[in-house]
């Protein structure tokens, strides 16, 4: 007999939900069950014997909801290696560094409310896609799943030590000089990050470290300015070189310099990009980021050698994209950075922690005066707006951005400024002369995401003036049809 569950919980990426009213134990089973299924039918072969990792975050109902999943899996035959409380990236870590494995399975909401959990999934190293996503919801749903006559074996693993040694090989001594504050919130980074960037070399002062699945201290989002603000203090007052903030399952970073401000993630990438540009003997390496990152990302890229290719929001389309273009790094304004280049691509904020140790530490050894806040300072001067964000229930997100496509498209000029370009990758990206303006449906939440930028602060505000006025004027008629 098939099982009733809210079908918008398997998202573009992963499922996520909240907590007794869309995520339940039972759901979880039977996920683990409908994952043993899915497998058979990828691999054309029976799921029993074939092995699969699960971890899971920091929160409350993670490790009840993890004991769920994995009695699903061994229902159905499939080993399992239980890696406990663990950060996301050490699920796609596990895939490269343990033999036979064939899939990672993580429990975890990420940035979201402590009353959310979800899953991050991959098959054969790769996230699965919204259409695979949709596949594995009709196998849950009809809960036709056929019997093992075995069940699967289980075994706990130690992947935190496995990690540290495994990216010590290639960092010890590189942090070497440097004094740099970590901020956990309480989520997942700080089971791995201080000990791992203590052994490169740097003294490292620990903010949040213990996990806690309410999140006391503040949200584990850095994308959010307000959950930075211990960082900065912390920074400033121990005269760090700089400070590094971790998500919820610690697939994004955050950088805050040396005097508190914050790297923006397009900045942060430009970084990176140039430090592999001035590295690599790839001609024309190709390097991916997403429809919200700044101009001045993908001109950097291109005067220097590389190929800025512009794609979807969300670590399951940067991915895709990044393996399509065997690009060398692909990265998001959020923060998920993938390294392809000494890596293996997919995105780990404690592993981008290490390279942004190693460069800063080569350009300190180079130069003892030195500071991170030259990097800001160094780029040429956009006006660009932190990230604004207009719920819109999931039911009529992405009609409005199809409104919305059509509507510019098709009157350029009717616009604060005139439209010089209209990018439909995902959402909506009108391109000014001097700047954008963006609009696109969140994969995990039901809101808009809008971000802009200009040559001036005028600009900035008229674009945001103007798109706000625009959506809101959407979000009124459904509200008067209702």
């Amino acid at each position: 007999m098939g099982i009733d569950f809210n079908d918008l919980i398997f998202g573009k990426n992963d499922i996520r939900g909240k907590v007794g009213e869309d995520i339940t134990p039972e759901l979880y089973y039977n996920i683990g069950r409908a994952y043993a299924q899915y497998m058979e039918k990828k691999s054309g072969s029976s799921s029993a014997g074939k092995w699969v990792s699960v971890g899971y975050d920091a929160r409350k109902h993670s490790p009840e909801l993890s004991d769920a999943l994995i009695k699903g899996l061994a229902q159905s035959g499939v080993n399992v290696y239980d890696m406990g409380l663990c950060p996301t990236p050490l699920g796609y870590f596990s895939e490269f560094n343990i033999p036979g494995l064939q899939a990672a399975l993580i429990v975890t909401a990420s940035h979201n409310p402590p009353e959310y959990n979800g899953i991050k999934m991959t098959y054969e190293k790769v996230i699965l896609s919204e259409s695979e996503l949709a596949e594995l919801r009709e196998f849950t749903r009809s809960a036709d799943f056929p019997e093992s006559q075995t069940k699967g074996e289980y075994k706990k693993y130690d992947i935190i030590s496995e990690y540290i040694n495994t990216y010590l090989k290639d960092f010890k001594g590189a942090g070497k000089g440097l004094k740099i504050v970590t901020d956990s919130a309480n989520a997942t980074a700080g089971v791995v990050a201080p000990e791992l960037y203590r052994k490169t070399g740097c003294e490292v002062i620990e903010l949040y470290s213990e996990p806690d699945g309410d999140f006391p201290n503040h949200h584990p989002n850095p994308s959010d300015p307000e959950t930075l603000e211990d960082l900065k203090a912390k920074t400033i007052e121990t005269k760090a070189d700089f400070g590094i903030a971790f998500d919820g399952d610690s697939d994004r970073i955050g950088i805050v310099d040396n005097k508190g401000a914050s790297l923006a993630g397009d900045r942060l990438m430009m970084i990176f990009a140039l430090d592999i540009l001035s590295k690599t003997d790839r001609k024309t390496p190709a390097f991916v980021s997403e429809v919200k990152c700044s101009q001045l990302l993908y001109d950097t890229i291109e005067k220097n050698g590389g190929r800025a290719i512009m794609w979807k929001t969300g670590h399951g389309f940067i991915k895709s994209k990044m393996k399509e273009e065997n690009a060398l790094m692909a990265g998001e304004m959020s923060g998920h950075i993938f390294f392809k280049d000494r890596n293996f691509g997919y995105d780990d904020a404690i592993y981008a922690g290490c390279r942004f140790i190693e460069i800063v530490a080569g350009k300190k050894a180079d130069n003892p005066d030195f500071s991170v806040s030259e990097f800001i300072n160094s780029f040429p001067r956009t006006f660009t707006s932190e990230e604004v964000r207009i719920p819109c229930p999931d039911e009529h997100k992405y009609r409005i951005v199809r409104e919305l496509q059509q509507e510019f498209t098709d009157k350029p000029e009717g616009f604060c400024s005139r439209i010089e370009k209209v990018i439909t990758i995902d959402g909506v990206r009108l391109v000014f002369n001097d700047g954008f303006a963006l609009i696109r449906a969140s994969n995990t939440e039901p809101v808009f995401t809008l971000r802009f930028e200009a040559g001036s602060q005028e600009n900035l505000l008229n674009y945001r003036s103007k798109m706000l006025e625009i959506v809101d004027n959407k979000l009124q008629k459904i509200k008067t049809a209702l």
